[in-house]
């Protein structure tokens, strides 16, 4: 099968790679600079071009705080770009694969999210993805799979564990949010699953998609200074002690009430394979 895999230089663009082209499938992995998913012309063209069996769309504006001053640039691409490539896959025939946010939640619920909860984003970045949510069933209802996944990271790109590492390395004491919880996701663990269902383009519709288990930011910062340096203390904090631009859920754990969804490993597996590349001797 020959896959077309949007964003391809991003975190999660390039495990998607690695993970298609284990599985035996055939690549055409495109970058931001090599397709402007906000062009119309340029996805239609490269879709003819290309002429690919199924699209993975891993483009996307992750600003979370970004977004909040640039709103229209984060819609271009959140939103009508993935509404532009649904088009061209309806117009080709092709199984879509989006994927989406634990963000589009409002975060009051205590208990998981599932595909059927209602949706409430508190931020611009939470909003575009979930108008280009829409916008792919609006484009192509029939022949897509939205997958909504939680707080990832990765060995290709900027992330939470990058961060702390980064941090770490020059300070005694870090203060981390207490009072967030969601999925922290390892793209190496997705990856593969976003594959296997744009090949097996078996599950349309919304489908969450992140790892086992959950934790907080501070719970998170906690493991990952356990594995790579246990001298640095960790030190809960509010969100209202660490004001961002961007409101952020305060719960968005996400669990799958489709029997046929994929499931991933815990998040500290995740956390070990991510930790065996980053700080491996």
């Amino acid at each position: 099968m020959k896959l077309l895999i949007t964003g391809a230089a991003g975190m999660l663009g390039t495990d998607v790679q690695a993970a298609a082209r284990a599985a035996g499938h055939e690549v055409v992995a495109l970058t931001r600079a090599e397709l402007d998913i906000t062009d119309r012309d340029t996805v239609m063209g490269a879709v003819a071009a290309t002429q690919p069996d199924a699209i993975i769309n891993c483009a996307a504006y992750t600003d979370v705080d970004g977004a909040e001053s640039d709103p229209d640039a984060a819609g271009a691409v959140n939103a009508t770009g993935p509404g532009l490539l649904a088009e061209a896959a309806a117009a080709a025939g092709l199984w879509m694969v989006h994927v989406s946010t634990d963000y589009v939640f409002d975060g009051r619920k205590t208990t998981p999210y599932l595909e059927s909860d209602p949706t409430g984003p508190r931020s611009v970045y939470g909003s575009t993805k979930l108008l280009g949510e829409r916008a792919v069933a609006i484009a192509h209802p029939d022949r897509h799979t939205v997958v909504r996944s939680s707080w990832l990271f990765g060995s290709s790109g900027s992330c939470f564990p990058a961060t702390m590492l980064r941090l770490a390395a020059g300070h005694d004491t870090l203060t981390v949010v207490d009072d967030q919880r969601g999925c922290p996701t390892f793209t190496g663990h997705l990856a593969p699953a976003l594959v296997e269902m744009a090949a097996a383009q078996s599950l349309p519709g919304v489908v969450h998609v992140a790892a086992s288990g959950d934790c907080t930011w501070y719970e998170f910062a906690v493991e990952i200074m356990r594995a790579t340096n246990p001298t640095v203390e960790v030190q809960p904090i509010t969100t209202d002690q660490f004001p961002r631009p961007a409101r952020r859920p305060a719960y968005s754990v996400l669990h799958s009430e489709r029997p046929d969804a994929p499931a991933l490993p815990d998040w500290r597996r995740g956390l070990d394979e991510y930790l065996a590349v980053r700080v491996a001797p």
